[in-house]
């Protein structure tokens, strides 16, 4: 099965990952997206981070109704920070049926020579990469690549959640249940 990986803190999952994730689903040769929920992203700081299951159980929700769309917690079992090639690397041999590509953004995408074996990745996968305004893609490092248009809002996780800090509503920038989910147990007040 061809399979997407799209990684990411998910602090929280809006509507713009979902776009993307159905975007690369709907035009694109893989049969299923997994969000891989990243419980430390050795670029970032975790300080701002809500709990890791809590972030899981949060992508299970947005993404339930939908089979091509799947929620991953395979980098909670694998030692922390986590890095894509280790993930890549456990995956391949768990699942050898699958065929592994890694869905990102263009300003993510120019950050790769900064990650982890990043000749390695180049080498052993491809990358699905969406076009981030002022990212335009140049230099691909010979990486196998497809480069989508896919649909953006200028929407983030940070807009998201100082709005919940500001008491305004999140309705709409992520699904309802999400929404829903958030209020109910007061996350990032």
């Amino acid at each position: 099965m061809k399979t997407g990986l799209y990684f990411g803190s998910f602090n929280p999952i809006h509507i713009g990952h979902l776009i993307v994730a159905s975007y690369v689903a709907n035009h694109t040769d893989v049969q299923q997206v997994w969000f891989v929920v990243s419980p430390q992203n050795p670029l970032k700081p975790s300080s701002v981070l809500l709990n890791e299951y809590d972030r899981l159980n949060l992508v299970h929700l947005a993404v339930e109704d939908d089979l091509r769309l799947k929620a991953s917690d395979v980098e909670f079992k694998l030692p922390r920070p986590s890095y894509t090639i280790d993930t890549l690397t456990y995956l391949q041999e768990k699942y050898p049926q699958h065929e592994f590509s890694v869905v990102m953004g263009s300003d993510s995408f120019q950050n790769l020579p900064r990650w982890k074996n990043f000749e390695q990745l180049v080498k052993n996968y491809s990358f699905i990469i969406y076009q981030r305004p002022g990212f335009p893609v140049t230099d691909t490092w010979n990486a196998k690549h497809l480069v989508l248009d896919a649909p953006l809002l200028q929407l983030s996780a940070t807009e998201i959640r100082d709005t919940i800090r500001n008491g305004k509503t999140i309705r709409y920038l992520v699904p309802e249940k999400v929404r829903e989910e958030i209020e109910r147990n007061g996350y990032y007040k």
